[in-house]
């Protein structure tokens, strides 16, 4: 049968309002096979690696899925809490976060977390809020910059669940938050109470997810975005433009990536006589594998190693509050219209939040 059996119909109860909070994904255990599972779903993507799918098919699995998944492993065991993968754990934290602040400003929503890559995946969370009642879904994909890799993957995901959905909800989609003003005052919050706390390095790094050089040729607007985000960014620090720079990690292969590479680039700094960088990811929601081991890990053992002599890494926004506060203002204006007002609770809402926030303190 091409669609899946629905779910009851519970009638004379009232039609709920969900919000599909979605990352990119983690593996489930920090070891080769997990690897082995979640590598050959993510790089077996058309939207991550745009080359022709026969050779890149012999390449992935004659290849690449027999040597790296070991080597990410060991990369993910140097993170991995007691919670399990910290994406994972910043993610669902964040959900539960959402509707607590939602519910304290008055709307009654169901918002659940998804990984495009991984578990719990994006159909298996539609699903369970189709069960729940909702008939209203916001997709609400994490990624701040669009990028075709990342937020239209998701999207491809959604819509191969429609695809398979006989009666499907009324559904909406966030694209992007890159230049949101609440969402560029939280991250100059957070560099400022780094600030704060740790004095201030003689340069602003701000290391963005790298893409193939190609896909801004080909239209795609990430470059633009990260660009976008970092000017808005020194703006709200009153930076000179020699005081910060915009680079771009997780380069993959052998073709030219967005430039300036960020590796290179702090070496570069190192040599030049500049004693201490402080570095954040603004294109990350939550702290990950390629923020907690690629930067505070391997990037800083580059730059100290080419005769820097302090290192600061900025976590990204995760839990704190300024920035939960901006991704729920977001959510909010995305709502309107539909009805997540009616019998609400905010005291309710305000229980869930401290209830993530007590969780959260426990991971």
């Amino acid at each position: 049968m091409r669609f899946k059996p629905e779910p009851p119909v519970h009638h004379g109860s009232a039609p709920k309002v969900g919000i599909l909070f979605c990352n990119l994904g983690t593996p489930d255990a920090p070891t080769a096979t997990a690897l082995r599972r979640y590598l050959a779903q993510f790089l077996a993507d058309p939207r991550v690696v745009e080359i022709p799918r026969f050779v890149w098919m012999l390449v992935l699995h004659g290849i690449i899925l027999r040597v790296r998944p070991a080597k990410s492993a060991a990369k993910y065991a140097t993170i991995w809490t007691s919670e399990g993968s910290p994406l994972k754990v910043w993610t669902d934290k964040q959900a539960k976060l959402l509707q607590g602040y939602l519910g304290e400003r008055g709307h009654r929503v169901l918002v659940r977390p998804a990984m495009r890559y991984g578990t719990p995946s994006i159909a298996d969370q539609l699903d369970d809020l189709k069960r729940e009642g909702a008939i209203r879904i916001l997709v609400f994909p994490a990624y701040p910059q669009y990028s075709g890799a990342a937020t239209a993957s998701a999207a491809d995901d959604v819509a191969r669940w429609m695809l398979q959905t006989r009666h499907l909800p009324e559904l909406r989609f966030i694209n992007r938050y890159h230049d949101d003003p609440a969402y560029i005052a939280a991250l100059a919050d957070s560099v400022r109470r780094h600030w704060r706390s740790h004095g201030r390095g003689d340069k602003l790094v701000m290391s963005f997810h790298g893409m193939p050089a190609r896909t801004l040729a080909l239209g795609d607007p990430y470059f633009c975005e990260c660009q976008k985000t970092g000017r808005l960014l020194a703006e709200a620090l009153d930076l000179s433009a020699s005081q910060y720079l915009i680079s771009f990690q997780s380069r993959f292969g052998k073709a030219k990536w967005l430039e300036p590479y960020t590796e290179p680039s702090l070496k570069d700094l190192a040599s030049q006589g500049v004693k201490r960088v402080d570095l954040l990811c603004p294109g990350f929601s939550a702290d990950c594998l390629e923020t907690l081991e690629e930067i505070a890990q391997e990037a800083k053992a580059a730059f100290l190693g080419a005769g820097g002599q302090g290192f600061e890494y900025i976590p990204c926004l995760n839990d704190g509050e300024v920035g939960m506060r901006a991704l729920t203002a977001l959510a909010e204006r995305h709502l309107q219209g539909w009805p997540t007002q009616a019998t609400v609770d905010p005291d309710s809402g305000r229980a869930q939040r401290e209830a993530a926030l007590a969780l959260g303190a426990r991971s």
